[in-house]
């Protein structure tokens, strides 16, 4: 089992991305990246779990409803009288999201060190990612779990960065650099390391990742394919599939959990399985990945695939 962590919230989708008086169009859609994650991984066939807090509140309520319905185990959701979370979303004209969160008060920031769970051995592997990660006490709280339990357990990381949640990049690079030293695994977008580290070519950063524990880093650049960064095999890069792009909303949890399935798939979701993939490995992986995101570029909204879906 994948133990995922992170938020869940709803986001409230601007209908055909336009305003339309005199009343606004709105859909509201359970998400955010780990809540996808989570999604994503059991509609590819392995079980996993969620880990954080939601509301008590209806929309909490909800969550929890979408994630049993989607057979995501909640035993590591706790719960909290706090206001559920809303991420109000636009897509441009290419179908990217820019979104605008409320919430000051989440529950997804009120995790504590000593509302950690011990793990079984029936989880294989940890995620990482997103706001999650640098919101007081909950990047705490993660930082700790990753700490326990790196090199026992496969751990990945994607930084799915939202400056409109946490605005000052010098905390997200504190953390980020803390989880990537720690983790075996990072699957990056391009403009997230650019936002990172404006002045400095993502490249770089990506190649720095594998001094510490990192064995493969996956660059993803939209159109442009993804970058292949690893330990043992060098650098190489994949084309991007053709795909008729509807929007982008969740290509990259749909990468992420892929790679999570593949990984499982292979009986190498572990410390020492990533460390022992081949290039021809890595390849598949990817393709694989690749496959499953642009089935999800090509639907409205984060409407991830199913594992017969991908062949």
């Amino acid at each position: 089992m994948f133990l995922i962590c992170g938020e869940a919230l709803f986001d409230v989708f601007l209908q055909n991305g336009q305003a339309s008086w005199p009343a606004l169009d709105y859909r509201a859609i359970p998400g955010d990246s780990p809540f996808n994650v989570a999604i994503g991984v059991a509609r590819l066939g392995q079980p996993s779990a969620l880990l954080g807090a939601v509301s008590t509140d209806f929309l909490g309520q909800q969550l929890q409803a979408v994630l049993q319905q989607e057979n995501v185990a909640t035993r590591y959701l706790l719960q909290r009288a706090l206001a559920t979370t809303l991420a109000l979303v636009s897509l441009d004209a290419s179908g990217h999201p820019q979104y605008a969160f409320y919430g000051d008060k989440a529950p997804e920031a009120s995790l504590t060190v000593a509302e950690l769970p011990t793990l079984d051995e029936q989880i294989t592997g940890i995620h990482f990612g997103s706001y999650a990660l640098v919101r007081s006490p909950t990047a705490e709280a993660l930082a700790t779990l990753l700490q326990r339990e790196s090199g026992q357990r496969l751990c990945t990381l994607d930084p799915n960065i939202r400056l409109n949640v946490e605005p000052e990049l010098a905390r997200w690079r504190e953390v980020i650099e803390h989880h990537a030293g720690l983790v075996d695994l990072i699957k990056v977008s391009d403009e997230d390391l650019q936002l990172l580290y404006p002045d400095t070519d993502p490249a770089i950063s990506a190649r720095r990742w594998l001094s510490g524990r990192c064995q493969l880093v996956l660059m993803t650049r939209g159109g442009d394919g993804v970058c292949v960064f690893s330990r043992q095999h060098g650098e190489w890069q994949h084309a991007a599939g053709k795909v008729n792009v509807v929007d982008t909303v969740g290509a990259g949890d749909t990468f992420q959990a892929a790679l999570l399935c593949y990984l499982a798939e292979h009986d190498l979701a572990s410390p020492q399985g990533v460390a022992s993939l081949s290039r021809a490995q890595i390849d598949t992986m990817v393709q694989f990945a690749t496959r499953a995101a642009a089935l999800t570029c090509s639907r409205r909204g984060p409407e991830l695939p199913r594992r017969h879906e991908l062949g």
